[in-house]
C-alpha cells in the first residue's frame, strides 16, 4: 500500500532544546529518522518543522523538509498542516514518525500501515510491545495500552494496566508511531479535547473518547526507545556504536 511518512520536528524543547540536530554518528538525529523511514517502503518521506535550521540540515542530506507554523499544540497538528501543503487525498495514508525515534524498525512502520489497511473499522493504527519488567510497568513515562480480542485499543494509560490483582498480567508498552488516513488526520484537530486526554496527557485518548477505533500492531521484539533527554541520546549512541 502506498504511504507517506511525515516526521514532526521542532527545535524548542523543554528537556532537550535542539534535539533534532543532535549528532548521531556524524549525522543529525532527524536525518537518521529520515533514513529509517525511507527503508520502510514509503513512497515519500518529509520532515515538518518550524525551524529553518532543521529544514536546512534535512535538505543538506538530500531529504524533504516542509516549513510549518510554530504554534501547533501537537505533532499531529503539524503533520496535518504538512498533509494540506502536499495536497494529499483523503484516502491516502500518512505515518506520523516522531523525530526522536532514530532506532525505529522500518519493518514496524510498514506493519502499522498494513494493520490500518487490513482493519477497515480502524481510523488510526499504532504499535506496542510486551512489558517484561516491573519498573517499566510502574513508570508513568512508559505509556501502557490494553487491547481487545481483535487487537483494537481499549485504553491507554500512564498507570500500570491491567492491574494484576492475582499473579502477573500481560502488559504492553505503547510506542508513539501512528498511521492515519488523511481524511481522519485532518479531522482530529477539530475534535473536542477529551477529559481523559487532559488527565493522562495522552492525545490518542481523544480518538477513543469520540468513539473511533485504534488498531494496534504487537511487535514480537522490544521497540527501541526514543530520545527525550541528553541521557537518552548517550544510550542511543552506544546502541548505534
Amino acid at each position: 500500500m502506498k504511504f507517506s511518512v511525515i516526521i514532526p520536528a521542532r527545535y524548542a524543547s523543554t528537556r532537550f532544546p535542539g534535539k533534532p540536530l543532535a549528532d548521531l554518528g556524524g549525522r543529525p538525529m532527524v536525518v537518521r529518522v529520515c533514513e529509517r523511514a525511507a527503508q520502510s517502503g514509503a513512497a515519500a518521506v518529509h520532515v515538518a518543522t518550524d525551524d529553518p535550521r532543521i529544514a536546512d540540515a534535512v535538505r543538506a542530506h538530500g531529504h524533504s523538509a516542509l516549513m510549518t507554523r510554530a504554534g501547533h499544540a501537537s505533532g499531529t497538528d503539524r503533520i496535518a498542516e504538512a498533509a494540506r501543503q502536499l495536497r494529499l487525498g483523503d484516502d491516502e495514508i500518512v505515518v506520523n514518525l516522531q523525530g526522536d525515534e532514530p532506532l525505529m524498525e522500518p519493518a514496524l512502520i510498514a506493519e502499522v500501515v498494513n494493520i490500518l489497511c487490513a482493519q477497515q473499522e480502524a481510523s488510526v493504527a499504532t504499535a506496542c510491545h510486551a512489558i517484561h519488567d516491573a519498573e517499566s510497568f510502574s513508570n508513568p513515562n512508559v505509556v501502557k495500552v490494553v487491547l481487545d480480542r481483535k487487537g483494537y485499543a481499549l485504553y491507554f494509560s500512564r498507570a500500570g494496566i491491567p492491574y494484576p490483582r492475582q499473579g502477573q498480567a500481560k502488559a504492553y508498552r505503547h510506542a508513539g508511531l501512528y498511521a492515519y488516513r488523511v481524511g481522519f488526520l485532518l479531522r482530529i484537530s477539530q475534535l473536542e479535547e477529551a477529559p481523559l486526554e487532559r488527565i493522562e496527557a495522552l492525545e490518542q485518548l481523544r480518538v477513543l473518547w469520540h468513539g473511533y477505533r485504534i488498531a494496534v500492531a504487537v511487535s514480537p521484539r522490544e521497540i527501541p526507545p526514543g530520545v527525550d533527554t541528553p541521557r537518552d541520546l548517550e544510550a542511543v549512541r552506544k546502541m548505534l556504536a
